[in-house]
């Protein structure tokens, strides 16, 4: 029972650290982020297996983590509130033009990224030729050129 308690734990600590990260860090992995992401992982484990070692625990963690996500899956799918807090939801960083310079500081996303993004999906050059910039909820930015650019 100790596992369960310990997996449970564990990931509800590793999904709010996820969201309170943000949702730029799922989209884009710097050397930075993957060593970081190999020390939690590793730290994780620790946790999660404590001083037993064993096949029966391993595979009882792995129901449980597996048992988990199934179970928030399937309460998103059945409150907006909870999906809402589990996956957040698109913030809109340029509309009509106009950068939105609250949203970028609050998703931590610089104009040089939306740029990036623009050239990348569109070919872009320059942030006047932007309609729209959108943060998705998988941390990828969504361009929408203005119609004469």
């Amino acid at each position: 029972m100790d596992s369960v308690i310990r997996g449970i734990a564990i990931y509800v600590v590793l999904l709010a650290a996820t969201r309170l990260t943000g949702r730029r860090t799922l989209a884009q992995m710097t050397p930075f982020d993957l060593v970081l992401l190999l020390i939690i992982a590793e730290t994780t484990q620790q946790a999660l297996l404590g001083d037993d070692f064993s096949i029966t625990n391993a595979l009882v963690l792995i129901v449980t983590l597996f048992a988990t996500d199934v179970l928030l899956a399937f309460l998103k799918t059945r409150s907006f509130r909870i999906a809402s807090w589990l996956d957040g939801h698109p913030t809109v960083l340029i509309s009509n033009g106009r950068i939105d310079h609250h949203a970028l500081r609050r998703s931590r996303v610089s104009t040089d990224e939306i740029l990036m993004t623009a050239r990348e999906q569109n070919g872009l050059k320059s942030l006047d030729e932007i309609d729209a910039a959108v943060l998705e909820i998988s941390g990828g930015i969504s361009i929408i050129p203005k119609k004469d650019a």
